[in-house]
């Protein structure tokens, strides 16, 4: 299995339509025990995904053994529960809350004149929508791997559930796209792109992450400038039964030319004083620090 089949396979939506079906009759806690047992079991045959969780966690200065390879896998299983219940609108926005209030402020203010948000594989960033829909009740746009939107899409109309998101395949994009997307945000809507997505025939700079080369594709940050919005690197990390919220608003110094730079450089600080902090939630099961023969190495 390569890395970017794991999460759709993992939240297939078949899987999805069981877990929900069980969470309607039993609830939360007995899907969350239930979980334990699945991704143990899903965790036997994940060979190559528990090499690179090993490596990973060396990298941070973790403890690499096999509790907490799956302490890793463990906490994306649940990030999956929590990821439905946003989608089926069950989700207590009260378990959500800003890291910095006046970074809060600040972002409630941006929001009527539409806002890019940067996100990651660090954490949960549907609590984001969670939070908008029921808070500010903006539209979205998120932008997902079209078997993510096939998955979602699905489950979605499986459950008969009326939602205000619109899902964009991000392999897809193209002129008309930009051209839609933009008018969108001069509306005031919101749109959510990953910023670490990286395809198996994705190419871009080397930069520094964590202390080790890692290729990251511009194309998120090159897309973001053109939106002319504000730009917003988001995370949402678990803490308990509840959701921390950070994030940061980009702002542009210097010339354009070295702006997308800028971006990325900022992009990897503000990940990088995350990842030590919540290290089992960062969901990369494949090999990020690869280096290949681009490298040299």
């Amino acid at each position: 299995m390569k890395w970017y089949q794991m999460k759709e396979q993992a939240a297939g939506t078949l899987r999805l339509l069981i877990i929900w079906k069980i969470y309607k009759i039993f609830g939360k806690k007995v899907v969350e025990f239930l979980v334990i047992f699945i991704t143990f079991f899903a965790f036997l045959g994940a060979k190559e995904p528990r090499k690179y969780s090993k490596k990973y966690l060396s990298i941070i200065g973790m403890n690499s053994g096999l509790l907490n390879q799956f302490k890793h896998f463990l906490a994306l299983s649940y990030s999956l529960i929590d990821k439905m219940e946003v989608y089926a609108g069950k989700f207590n926005p009260d378990n959500i809350f800003f890291d910095n209030e006046e970074d809060k402020k600040i972002f409630i203010n941006d929001l009527p004149k539409g806002v890019f948000i940067i996100s990651s594989h660090l954490g949960n960033i549907e609590m984001m929508r969670a939070f908008l829909l029921t808070s500010i009740c903006t539209n979205l746009n998120i932008f997902l791997s079209i078997d993510q939107c096939k998955i979602f899409n699905n489950f979605i109309k499986q459950i008969e559930i009326q939602s205000p998101v619109t899902i964009y395949p991000v392999e897809d994009i193209n002129i008309n796209t930009s051209i839609e997307i933009k008018e969108k945000i001069s509306n005031g809507e919101s749109v959510v792109m990953a910023g670490d997505r990286i395809s198996p025939n994705s190419a871009g700079n080397y930069t520094q992450f964590l202390g080790k080369k890692i290729q990251i594709p511009p194309g998120t940050f090159k897309f973001a400038l053109i939106m002319e919005s504000p730009i917003y690197f988001i995370c949402a990390l678990k803490e308990g039964e509840k959701y921390r919220i950070y994030l940061k608003k980009f702002e542009c110094n210097g010339k354009r030319s070295n702006v997308i730079n800028q971006m990325q450089n900022e992009y990897i600080a503000f990940l990088e004083q995350l990842v030590p902090k919540y290290p089992f939630q960062f969901f990369h099961f494949y090999d990020l620090f690869e280096e290949n023969q681009s490298t040299g190495q």
